[in-house]
């Protein structure tokens, strides 16, 4: 695949070609298809200059200045040697992006591949078109690892900040990601001061880093979503209805057909959510609640007094992550978060709560042992929060 692909969705004639060389390489375990598709989707077909070494050093002044006051906030630790930062592109950022939510789709991929069953239908190994029609069922699974993990990455790399634009945990001690092109576009755009948007950037990745860097709420967090990924119930005869009235013989609009098929997000995960989900998700959501909850709070603690523009860097910036594009939106569905306004808001309204009952001695308890993490009813109801962790135990 040439970094010429064109910047829409698995466009043009190339699809089907490039849908059978990522069959292949799936199958081989060769992940540079996959990273190819990110960087052209992300980079949108352009070529993308590395970050100048004066706006790098910039950015990791304003990291210091952001773990200072944060841990100061917090009390929280961000690792035994502080924080350090990562500033890319786009096709830099995806690459870290794949490699540190490799595992959520490696577990999605076994689920979607176990409910499919093994394929039925004897066919010529040196047809490979042939090959995939006859075996659809059986290859979507690692079909859909490239394809999700390529162009859902690229897409968030086209609109992310940083690395925690979607509140997933990365890898333990990993530098904080900056995605500076992204960051002083959207500044120009909103006519923002530089520094003052790199800083508040630099302060939400640091807040959330510093709460990941809590031991068990990464575990917790990370099991959740992995169970979630693992959990998804396949329909091998709802993706057979779907396909099977392609004739790829008919030309351009057979193969038109395909790829519009193959861009609806519900055909193609040819999912459904399972009752074990559906279990998952009411703790899923309160514990993302209670996160973005925390943050907001911290970075409304340092940011009101640290940054001139904060109050108008904030109320774009929280406007924009409820407004999430469709490929946003389809990737906080499938690791089950529900990233809206309703769920920003229990998440405020919990940690106003506390504030107002406990102050912020009560707050600093939300982290403080696995034991404190608050139950789906709890976050809509802080006083029952505070009353149980009060309880002795």
């Amino acid at each position: 695949m040439s970094d010429d692909l064109p910047p829409d969705d698995f466009g043009g004639m190339a699809f089907l070609n490039d849908l059978m060389r990522l069959v292949q390489a799936q199958a081989g375990g060769n992940n540079e298809i996959v990273r190819q598709l990110a960087h052209s989707t992300a980079s949108e077909g352009r070529s993308e200059p590395n970050i100048d070494p004066v706006d790098r050093i910039a950015v990791e002044e304003l990291v210091r200045i952001a773990e200072l006051h944060v841990t100061s906030t917090t009390g929280l630790s961000v690792g035994s040697s502080g924080v350090s930062v990562e500033v890319g592109n786009r096709s830099q950022w995806a690459d870290r992006t794949i490699n540190d939510y490799r595992p959520l789709f490696e577990h999605l991929s076994s689920a979607l591949v176990a409910g499919m069953g093994q394929p039925t239908d004897e066919v010529s190994p040196t047809d490979p078109m042939a090959a995939m029609m006859a075996n659809l069922s059986h290859l979507m699974g690692p079909i859909m690892l490239g394809m999700m993990t390529g162009s859902m990455v690229g897409h968030l790399a086209r609109r992310a900040l940083g690395g925690y634009d979607l509140p997933v945990p990365r890898p333990t001690g990993e530098p904080v990601l900056v995605l500076l092109p992204n960051v002083d576009d959207f500044g120009r755009d909103w006519s923002i001061a530089s520094d003052d948007l790199r800083l508040w950037v630099c302060l939400h990745e640091v807040t959330h880093q510093a709460v990941f860097s809590v031991d068990h709420v990464h575990r917790r967090l990370t099991d959740l979503l992995e169970r979630y990924a693992s959990a998804f119930d396949t329909d091998p005869e709802r993706i057979g209805r779907q396909f099977g009235g392609f004739d790829l013989t008919a030309g351009p609009d057979a193969l038109a057909g395909l790829q519009e098929t193959l861009s609806d997000p519900d055909v193609l995960l040819g999912a459904v959510r399972s009752p074990e989900q559906e279990a998952i998700q009411p703790e899923l959501t309160a514990l993302v609640a209670a996160i973005t909850g925390y943050v907001d709070w911290v970075m409304d603690s340092i940011g009101e007094t640290l940054i001139g523009s904060y109050s108008m860097i904030t109320e774009a910036l929280r406007r924009r992550r409820v407004e999430a594009a469709a490929g946003d939106r389809f990737v906080a569905r499938i690791l089950g978060l529900e990233l809206n306004a309703e769920q920003y808001d229990r998440g405020t309204a919990f940690t106003a709560g506390v504030l107002e009952r406990a102050g912020t001695d009560g707050l600093n308890r939300l982290f403080a042992d696995p034991q404190a993490l608050p139950t789906p009813a709890e976050i809509d109801a802080p006083g029952l929060w505070l009353a149980r962790i009060d309880l002795p135990s």
